[in-house]
């Protein structure tokens, strides 16, 4: 959707928007967002990871017709794939999205699926990142479970925040903790992700996470041994994001 005039730059709309629901709750946001002609078309883009469900769970009751992008990298974990069935039809999603690479790419850039052993930045970006921008390309917003409390970089999140120069990111927990995501999910007796009891706290590609010790930090399974911290979806200021381990915890 084209800037309205009415807006001099993405960022001005970005600001009235956090402006205009500085005050409301995680579940208020997403139900303005959603019917809120100045965010536009908008997604929910989810990895059916370990609080996926949550904000899966707000949509159901919101708009269940609403487009979920699940992108499936092609290197999941089994149970991930399982719970994505049986989550959309216990919550009966309706516009559940299978977003995959492109199969020539595929063939081109990772023929014998061994890219993430010597560049896991280019395994990302060929199995998540570019399908995603793709499927993102007609919407104006898209809806992420991103939180503050996940990491030293997401410490001021906002509800809204610009992705590059054309889309709008919403993030409706970004002012939940830990505890929060855990009540909600037992109030509201949520199916739970079958690989968060076997000590996978934060799952993403089976051949890039691990499970975490107790006393380490939720994402320490994720790329472990590396200073990779993010697949390369998110931006900060339009910008896409790098950090260290360090500065994420």
């Amino acid at each position: 959707m084209p800037l309205d005039p009415g807006w001099a730059s993405l960022a001005e709309k970005a600001a009235e928007l956090n402006s205009r629901y500085k005050y409301h709750a995680a579940v208020s946001v997403m139900e303005h967002a959603l019917g809120d002609p100045d965010v536009g078309a908008t997604t929910l883009v989810s990895s059916f990871g370990a609080e996926s469900v949550v904000l899966l769970h707000m949509l159901s009751v919101m708009a269940p017709e609403t487009p979920v992008l699940f992108i499936d990298t092609q290197m999941l974990f089994p149970e991930t794939l399982q719970y994505q069935r049986d989550v959309a039809e216990k919550l009966e999603l309706t516009n559940i999205q299978t977003i995959v690479a492109d199969p020539a790419a595929l063939d081109y850039e990772d023929p014998d699926g061994t890219l993430h052993q010597f560049n896991t930045d280019a395994c990302c970006n060929l199995r998540k990142t570019v399908p995603l921008e793709n499927a993102l390309r007609p919407y104006d917003a898209w809806i992420t479970g991103r939180k503050r409390f996940q990491a030293g970089t997401r410490a001021a999140l906002e509800f809204f925040e610009l992705d590059g120069d054309t889309r709008l990111k919403i993030n409706p927990l970004a002012m939940w903790g830990r505890e929060d995501l855990e009540e909600y999910m037992v109030n509201n007796r949520l199916p739970r992700h079958p690989l968060v009891a076997k000590g996978y706290p934060s799952i993403g590609c089976a051949p890039c996470t691990s499970p975490v010790k107790p006393g380490e930090d939720p994402r320490a399974g994720r790329w472990r041994g590396s200073n990779k911290t993010e697949c390369g979806i998110h931006f900060i200021n339009g910008k896409p994001v790098r950090t260290s381990k360090e500065n994420a915890a």
